[in-house]
């Protein structure tokens, strides 16, 4: 089953800094209500991270890796993920009106036998949900720093 979920935020922060919080692992958990885990594996060639995750959806937990296939600082980061979940995150950061606006975007497909008609509504809102939360909690806590 196929999941895409994209949404954007303001951050009354400069962009060199939102893109350095968002670089690191240990932030992502910390911001991503349903990550559980993310560590720094390595610093690729590139300059991004290959980071190892696990992420709980409906208590189920999948993991694998995610990998900065570009690697664009600050504007952009887009990782692949490898493992339970395939596909692609992309981070984009833009100069706006004194501050940054951080862009989420995720497409994905979720491993298992349920029929997607039966699950995809549940799933597209649930992501939804939590790219929100995680936009509001990165701005909060950039705004306070």
């Amino acid at each position: 089953m196929a999941v895409e979920t994209a949404d954007d935020v303001w951050i009354d922060a400069p962009v060199d800094r939102v893109f350095a919080f968002m670089d690191e692992p240990a932030n992502q958990a910390a911001v991503t209500p349903s990550l559980a885990v993310a560590e720094r594996v390595e610093r690729l060639d590139n300059g991004g991270n290959r980071a190892r995750y696990v992420y709980r959806l409906f208590g189920i937990s999948f993991e694998g890796e995610v990998r900065a296939s570009r690697y664009e600082p600050p504007e952009r980061i887009v990782y692949d993920l490898v493992g339970d979940l395939t596909g692609t995150i992309t981070l984009t950061f833009a100069a706006e009106d004194g501050g940054t606006r951080l862009t989420y975007a995720a497409s994905y497909g979720i491993p298992g036998p349920v029929p997607e008609w039966l699950l995809a509504p549940l799933v597209r809102w649930y992501n939804a949900r939590e790219v929100r939360r995680l936009l509001a909690t990165v701005r909060d806590r950039l705004a306070t720093e």
